[in-house]
């Protein structure tokens, strides 16, 4: 009966069927074991012989288009490069982690052994302090969280996540269930003994969550390696392939890398590539269908994770133009995920490239010329002094630097790298800096503990010094979060004795805050449940001097006044460095500062004077400087700003050290002064005003007002003109432009204030004033393709704002904009920083013309009278004598902090005749307008060629001629 039961299902259709599945079974369990019998038997070339494959396809990248200038010169091109590469061929389980991360660690000490480096696109760098820091912000730093959280939006964020610290971020990444980059204590309880990063240094841990990060992202599609190191030289290749056996998924791999011509004269226009994020992705690919190709957008839905694109200036605006097309293969994986075979189907395709209106040469040469200036002005205001405290009434033009603070400069700034003072191979004079230093250190934190818990001097008693040191105090707790800063009342008695009356001394205050619970005490690791206040105070005492212990920023505060106390000497400074390599100067040049041939002073000046050390590198104002240079049509042909990186090290993949260098560097390399700096257009503005007023009838071109030095239609305010206390007498308004007289345009603003029934209205003079700021394109953004700040045009005081104070801040763009606007007679164009772009081919595809945004309609006789007081204005100025070209122009001095120098600019055009370019020039604090107009004559002395180029772009510093100090 069994029998008869078991043939019966056999014959079966469904018998039938199992019994092959089973068959199919059996044959595959068979396979398997013969798999891992071949591997263990005969090793990984008997497995490569038989192996399972899976067939996947996968994309080949495509050349990058090139950048050019309006001539044809190469600014960004692509260059055949090595590659290393990390596939993740490592199996699941408890020894995955430490596998790869060991892996890993080798890989990147053979890569930074021969000089290169591994990538560094992760949102978080270490700074000078040795913290871990965030490298965005807002809304940047929510995406970038949300990314590392899993969260598909933003507002999908746990409150925790959202408010993430960076150490919060790493100890995530690095924890037993993600990275493991750490060790057990225990192995029998692995998990629960796991201490992070136990075994590895903060730079360390940080290089591994950049790379497993960045394979995470991949981790979808094993199979398609991720790029860990780029450009790297042979000598690493060669390393790499030699260890081969040992680092199991690392490869060498050729591909195309992005790099830059002349990098630091155009790297705020063409910015830099970079690895795509998630929220570029979504972007690039949920572009409309059927959207039409428009001046920067060439629609497209295909791009990766695996993308290099543009992450800023033109590289972004243009990037789907510049990407190319991918290719495409067959490719046949093994069972963990390993290719063994390919196959080509498809080529790819290069991207477009893209021609700029920029001219190559003269952005040079005017960011050649901004240093060489700023640096003479620096030589012309350094005094062998040790302290400057003007007098009160003291023009800001008149302010000066002492030696001190240029000495100070290079510490504060990171010329003198204060970590290497205390290593091994430190030479005499850092030794002696050093011993110096922990000399002060210690009687600092001597003071620091008394004033702390026992003499608790009030803080208007306090020396600057200590002053200085007790304000980082609390202001390092606030960023800390140990002071809960939002929660205090600003109101108390004590926080007002503190902040603003100054009568208390910092124990008292922290005292004050522990008794109101406003200090998080899990910050300094205190149970409070478990601690009174007396034990907090103390553990916080102990929290304040290894926090300052470890802080670079504190170090260089109690550097100043080394420097001032004489504790450390300048010609220490100036040899440590030298010991430091820090200036490259010749043998002999060096030999001048060590045989006492030249002063520490005298030898300083020379440093700056010679550009050995930059304004840049200083951050003295004037440190930073912008230009933009137009045509009369709206092709932008310069656009500078200075100072400014080298977006090699950015692109591809960041350079993390340098990035961290230059977002801790003072001048703010990364900030384009042109395009998003505003500040106070200052006299400039007076064009605007003087517009309004013959628009709106408040005065002809006869009309006559006098100045006497002031204004004082206001019953309980007067307002000077800057030549008080003598005056201007009567002006029309050609004078008022010529002479900048405030009182001339002070009245105009008034003026325009009155309504019909002769009552002052101070919204009306407002809105009118900000009508004409409109038709000079002054309301909005210029149109260049690159990021730009909004402009303001003021909101109050109608009569400071007609001479360009009030609210008013303009970016140089924006007043390049104008100023063109105002020399081609009223044509207002939005701005362009594009001419073409060409297929791979060289076939054109877009072609950019400036557009017309509108038209300012004034009689000819308006437009003569305002010509002609620009004309005057520089006919007036003796460095513009016979230089071959005749120029008009309109300085303006704007205050922004009555501590520091007030901003200088010059807006003006040439020929003045016949006008070719129009040119707006600002130098941030930098004292007087007269400056930049001396600083704008050589970009026409250039431009115009009048004179040799090697006497123009001298690579020294121009100290000012002596006679141009002064200024509106």
């Amino acid at each position: 009966m069994y029998r008869r039961v078991k043939d019966n299902f056999i014959n079966s259709t469904s018998g039938r069927t199992l019994v092959m599945g089973i068959v199919i079974f059996v044959v595959a369990i068979v396979l398997i074991i013969r798999i891992f019998v071949l591997q263990i038997v005969r090793g990984e070339e008997a497995l490569d012989n038989f192996t399972l494959s899976i067939q996947k396809e996968r994309t080949i990248n495509s050349t990058r288009g090139k950048i050019f200038d309006r001539n044809g010169n190469v600014l960004a091109y692509n260059e055949l490069a090595y590659n290393v590469t990390m596939e993740d061929v490592y199996e699941s389980g408890k020894g995955r982690n430490a596998s790869l991360n060991d892996t890993l660690m080798k890989t990147i000490k053979i890569v930074e052994s021969n000089g290169d480096r591994t990538i560094g696109d992760f949102g978080i760098i270490i700074n000078e302090d040795n913290e871990f820091e965030f490298t965005q912000s807002d809304t940047r730093l929510k995406r970038f969280l949300a990314d590392i959280y899993g969260r598909k939006v933003i507002g999908d964020l746990k409150y925790e996540e959202e408010t993430s610290t960076p150490d919060d971020v790493m100890n995530y990444l690095c924890g037993y269930n993600k990275f493991g980059i750490g060790e057990s204590t225990d192995p029998a309880n692995p998990r629960d003994s796991f201490v992070i990063g136990k075994g590895y240094t903060k730079r360390e841990m940080l290089k591994l969550v950049n790379i497993r990060y960045a394979m995470s992202l991949n981790s979808y599609q094993k199979f398609i390696p991720t790029v860990i190191a780029t450009d790297v030289c042979e000598k690493t290749v060669a390393t790499l392939m030699e260890n081969s056996d040992s680092l199991l998924g690392i490869a060498i791999e050729e591909n195309n890398i992005r790099k830059y011509n002349d990098s630091i004269y155009f790297s705020q226009i063409i910015g830099y590539t970079g690895k795509i994020s998630e929220e570029e992705l979504a972007e690039y690919n949920n572009m409309e269908s059927g959207t039409e190709l428009t001046k920067t957008v060439k629609p497209r839905n295909d791009y990766t994770l695996t993308d290099m694109v543009g992450k800023a200036g033109i590289e972004r605006t243009m990037e789907t133009y510049l990407q190319g097309v991918k290719g495409s293969e067959t490719v046949y994986v093994d069972n963990l995920g390993k290719v063994i075979e390919s196959k080509k189907l498809i080529d790819p395709q290069a991207g477009d490239d893209v021609y700029l209106t920029i001219d190559r040469d003269l952005q040079m040469a005017v960011y050649n010329i901004l240093e060489q200036k700023l640096a003479g002005i620096l030589v012309s205001k350094i005094q062998n002094i040790k302290e400057y405290n003007p007098p009160e009434g003291t023009a800001a033009s008149k302010y000066i630097i002492p030696i001190t603070d240029v000495y100070y400069a290079l510490f504060n700034n990171s010329i003198v790298d204060i970590s290497h003072l205390s290593a091994k191979d430190a030479g005499e004079n850092e030794k002696l800096i050093y011993e110096a230093f922990l000399d002060k250190q210690s009687r600092v934190f001597d003071k620091l503990r008394a004033e702390l818990n026992e003499v608790n001097t009030a803080y208007e008693d306090l020396s600057p010094e200590y002053q200085a040191y007790e304000s980082f105090i609390v202001s390092m707790l606030v960023e800390n979060g140990v002071i809960k800063d939002s929660e205090i009342d600003k109101k108390d008695e004590t926080y007002l004795a503190w902040r603003v009356e100054e009568t208390i001394g910092i124990g008292e205050y922290l005292k004050f805050l522990i008794a109101n619970n406003y200090i998080d005490v899990t910050k300094i690791s205190l149970d409070a449940q478990y601690s009174d206040s007396s034990e907090v105070f103390a553990r916080l005492c102990d929290y304040i001097i290894e926090r300052l212990g470890g802080s670079v920023s504190f170090s260089k505060r109690m550097y100043k006044y080394m420097i001032r106390n004489d504790e450390i000497t300048g010609y220490q400074i100036i040899a440590t460095l030298l010991e430091q390599d820090a200036i490259s100067i010749t043998a002999q040049e060096q030999n001048k500062f060590y045989s006492n041939v030249m002063s520490s002073y005298s030898f300083m000046l020379y440093l700056i004077q010679n550009l050995y050390i930059t304004p840049g590198q200083l951050a003295l104002d004037p440190y930073s400087a912008s230009a933009v240079i137009t045509d009369m049509e709206g092709d932008v042909l310069a656009l500078v700003t200075y100072p400014s990186y080298d977006n090699n090290r950015l692109a591809n993949t960041i350079d993390s050290d340098y990035y961290a260098k230059l977002q801790s560097d003072l001048s703010r390399p990364l900030w384009n002064y042109a395009t998003q700096q505003r500040t106070a257009p200052g006299s400039t503005f007076k064009m605007v005003s003087a517009t309004a007023g013959l628009e709106e009838n408040i005065i002809n071109t006869a009309t006559q007002i006098s100045c006497r030095g002031y204004f004082d239609r206001f019953e309980n305010e007067t307002y000077r003109c800057w030549i008080y206390p003598g005056g201007h007498g009567n002006l029309n308004v050609t004078g008022g432009i010529e002479h900048s007289c405030n009182s001339f345009f002070y009245e105009v603003g008034y003026k325009l204030s009155i309504d019909d029934n002769g009552s002052y209205d101070e919204d009306l003079g407002l809105e009118r004033l900000k009508k004409y700021a409109d038709m000079y394109g002054l309301t909005e953004k210029t149109g260049v393709e690159i990021e730009e700040s909004e402009p303001d045009v003021s909101d109050e005081y109608p009569v400071l704002s007609a001479i360009g104070q009030g609210t008013n801040n303009f970016t140089t763009i924006g007043l390049a904009r104008y100023v063109m606007t105002v020399a081609n007679n009223g044509t207002c164009y939005n701005l362009t920083l594009l001419d073409r772009v060409d297929d791979h081919n060289g076939n054109l595809i877009m072609e950019y013309d400036p557009e017309i945004r509108n038209i300012v309609d004034l009689p000819s006789a308006y437009w003569n009278a305002i010509h002609t007081g620009m004309r005057r204005v520089v006919m007036s100025k003796s460095y513009y004598n016979n230089l071959g070209v005749n120029v008009a122009g309109k300085t303006g001095t704007a205050q922004e902090n009555k501590k520091r120098a007030d901003h200088a600019l010059f807006v003006s055009y040439a020929p003045y005749e016949n006008p070719q370019i129009a040119v707006a020039t600002r130098i941030a604090f930098g004292y007087s307008s007269e400056f930049a107009a001396n600083m704008t004559r050589d970009i026409y002395k250039y431009y115009f060629h009048l004179e040799d180029e090697d006497d123009i772009v001298t690579g020294t510093a121009e100290v000012p001629d002596a006679d141009i100090s002064g200024g509106d």
